[in-house]
Parts: C-alpha cells; structure tokens; sequence
C-alpha cells in the first residue's frame, strides 16, 4: 500500500500561511522526517526484531509480536506517504523565489490540513482510506512505533537475561550431579538425587519456554508508558535456583560427614561409654541405698541403651562402605540420642543416690551441733549426750530409716538450743493495782530449724 499525496479539503477560515512561516514549517518536518526514519531504521536493525523474525513463537508472544509485525509494516507506509507530502511541498516551494499568493494557499492546506490521502487504514468497519495532516500522520507513527517497540525490546531483555542464566544454572547443575553421585547420592535413593532430577526438567523445560514465548516472563512496569518498561521474570529461574543451593548444601554436608565421620563414630563411642559407666555406678549404688535406707522409695535404673549400639555399629558399616548420603542423618540422629542417653544416665544416679545424700546432711548437721555444745561447755550434759547417741546410732546403723533419724537429729538440736538459752531475767515489783505483764515466750526455749547447726 501507497500514499497518495494531494490537496485536503479546504479549511473556511483558515489563515494563509506566508513564506516565512512555509519555511519553518518545512524546517520542522524535514527534522521531524530525519528523526523518524532513523528510529524506523533502528527497530529495523534491532536484534530483537531479528530474533522474534527468526523464532518458533508460541503464546502471549505470537500473538503480540504479529500485531506489532503488522504494525511495523504499516509504519513505513504512513512514512513512505509522509515522505511523499514533504517532497510534494518542498517542489512547490522551490518554484519561485518568492511563492505566489496561490502557492502559499496550497502549500497551507499540503502543511496544515489533511492532505495526505492513506489507502486501506480503515478497520472494523471503518472507512477504507482516510486523509491525514501531516501532524496527525506524525502522531500515528509515533503510537505504533511505541507499540512496536514494546514488544521488540520486552523480548529482547528476555532473551538477554534469562538463556544465558539459565545455561549457567545448567552447567552448576552438572557439577552438582556428578559431585552428588561421587557421594552416592542417586536419583531413587536418596531425596537430594530426586530433586536433581526435577530440578535438570524445570531448567529444560523452562529454557524452551523462554526461547518460544518471552513475553510469558516479561513483568511490565506499573504506570510506566515507556517502550520496554518493566522487567525479566525471574521467579521461576529463582526458585530452580534455591533447590539446587538446598541440594549442594546438603551433598556439602554429606562431604564433610566423609571427611570427619571417624572422629565423629570415636566421640560417640566414648559418650555412650560414659553413659553405660553412670548406669551401672547407678545400678551399684541403688543396691548399696536398698541395703543401708529403709523406709525410702529408690527408682529403678533402666539398662543399656542396645538400640543405640547397634545403630552405631550400623553407621560404622555405613563408613566401611562409603555410604556417605546414609550415614550423614544417621550420625546427626545418633549424636542427639546419645548426649540424651547420658543426660538421662546422670539423671538416674542423681535421683538413686538421693537418700544417701540426705543421710550425710544429716550426718554433718548431728556433728556440726555437737562441735557447738562442746564449744559452750555442755558435752557432759546427759540429756544431751542420751539425745546425740540415739541419732548417731539411727545415721551409723543399716539399714537407716531417714524420717526417724531426722527426727532424731531435730531433737538434739532442741535440747542444745534449750539447754544454751540464757535463763530469764528478774524484773523489779509492780506497782500497786498493776497487772503483770504475760512473758511466757521468754521461758518458751528456742526451737532451731535446719540451718541452726
């Protein structure tokens, strides 16, 4: 389709132009006319346009891009009619030095009115051709090279970022698959080799989807009008690369598990020892509390943990066979259960030597009094001795009954407190007609708690 240049329909009222104004007029659009074809020369030249000419196109993609094709096409038509006025006009104004009055009424409806006749540009029931000023055949292009250019450069910054990225996170992928099989990590053996699988799908099948349909990944600017205004997508890509970091995490712990898992077997051979050690001490010692406390409730001490060793010996195999991926979990749920085996072992000899803990208090707390009455000259007391014989015997026999034996010790420690307390003082006679004061407490001896002693 061509343009057809001619006179537009007259304009009632109009101003002539004059030759001064003729000439800035023609100034502007030959400027006007540079700009454009050099902006049409460069979406021509575009790599994106050429990528999207040569491309397999599906989806949002196609259909944009044969819009904007169209648009494109239709573009150097409106310039091949804008070209055609602007020369239409220069060759009148290069007739006469000085334009006559006719030459200035036609070159002001060619410059001014619609004078560019555009064959074929109606759609939807539009008229078939339209005329055009020169002004509004400039704005028309200046939309659909908008438009077109849109498309070309979303494309473009696709094509730019995401293959590239992609072939990247490819290429680590492949590392990663074979760093993960050198360490038995396999796709159905372990869940790590099955997220490498997926993993390597969404990359190939992501990579086709950007190649055939860009724009799917193109986020576009909000309240932005500029050509290519927005971004890549990345979301996708984002997320294949997330679960391989997850992957080459754990494959990275798997490796140091290789590397450390012999001091790590040693470390934990040594705590369950120590854990069957304090299980049998406590053992030893709740015979030894069952024959010298009576009256006393001794817990009963559990016996080794075997689940334990032979989940050892099985991760001691897992090493002999380089079965890495197997024995990494298993060594962090070993290491866990044996530190609670030996919390629990120290638990249960805390809870079994209980009683005899609480007959040496009571041991310490009968001889700290007893230093205390000889310190205050009253050793010979027979009370006193009568009352320290009798707890001693409790605390010294076996098997000790603890209740009686404190009670005891209590009983001693009151009649020392009894026996040291200053007698009461005389007071001078009351006056006639008063009543004696109650001082009953100051006879009542002192009856001494625990800490006394």
């Amino acid at each position: 389709m061509s343009g057809v240049v001619g006179p537009g329909r007259p304009q009632e009222g109009a101003a002539v132009m004059d030759g001064d104004d003729v000439d800035r007029a023609l100034s502007r659009l030959g400027a006007e006319h540079e700009a454009v074809e050099t902006s049409l020369l460069a979406l021509q030249d575009h790599s994106g346009r050429r990528l999207l000419e040569g491309a397999a196109l599906t989806g949002v993609t196609k259909e944009r891009w044969t819009a904007a094709d169209a648009a494109i096409t239709r573009l150097w038509t409106l310039f091949d009619a804008y070209s055609g006025a602007l020369r239409a006009a220069r060759e009148i104004r290069e007739r006469r030095r000085r334009p006559s009055r006719e030459d200035l009424v036609e070159l002001t409806e060619r410059l001014r009115g619609p004078g560019v006749l555009i064959a074929g540009a109606g759609v939807e029931g539009a008229a078939l051709a339209e005329r055009l000023s020169l002004a509004e055949l400039v704005a028309r292009m200046n939309g659909l090279y908008a438009s077109s250019l849109d498309v070309v450069v979303a494309a473009d910054a696709v094509w730019s970022a995401l293959p590239a990225r992609i072939d990247l996170l490819a290429a680590e992928l492949h590392r990663t698959r074979s760093l993960a099989r050198s360490v038995g990590i396999r796709p159905g053996e372990h869940p790590s080799g099955d997220d490498l699988e997926d993993i390597t799908a969404e990359l190939t099948e992501l990579r086709a989807r950007v190649i055939a349909d860009p724009l799917a990944f193109w986020s576009a600017a909000a309240g932005s009008s500029a050509p290519g205004g927005g971004r890549p997508d990345t979301g996708r890509y984002d997320r294949a690369a997330r679960a391989l970091d997850d992957v080459r995490r754990e494959i990275e712990a798997v490796l140091d598990v290789r590397q450390d898992s012999e001091q790590r077997l040693i470390s934990l051979r040594d705590v369950l020892s120590r854990a069957d050690r304090t299980l049998a001490e406590a053992r030893t010692a709740r015979g030894e509390v069952l024959a010298k406390i009576a009256a006393s409730e001794v817990p009963a001490v559990s016996g080794p943990p075997t689940a334990l060793q032979e989940q050892l010996a099985a991760a001691a195999e897992y090493r002999r066979q380089s079965q890495w991926h197997r024995l990494s979990p298993l060594l962090e749920s070993l290491e866990e259960r044996a530190d609670e085996e030996l919390r629990r072992a120290r638990e249960s000899l805390t809870a079994v030597t209980a009683p005899l803990a609480v007959r040496a208090e009571l041991r310490g707390r009968l001889d700290a009094y007893k230093a205390k009455v000889a310190r205050l000259g009253m050793a010979e007391d027979p009370l006193l001795i009568e009352r320290y014989d009798t707890a001693r015997r409790m605390l010294w026999s076996a098997p000790c009954n603890l209740r009686a034996a404190e009670e005891a010790v209590l009983r001693y420690q009151w009649a020392a407190a009894e026996s040291s307390a200053p007698p009461p003082p005389r007071h001078a006679p009351l006056p006639p007609g008063t009543a004696p004061a109650d001082r009953s407490d100051e006879h009542r001896p002192h009856r001494p708690g625990k800490d006394d002693a």
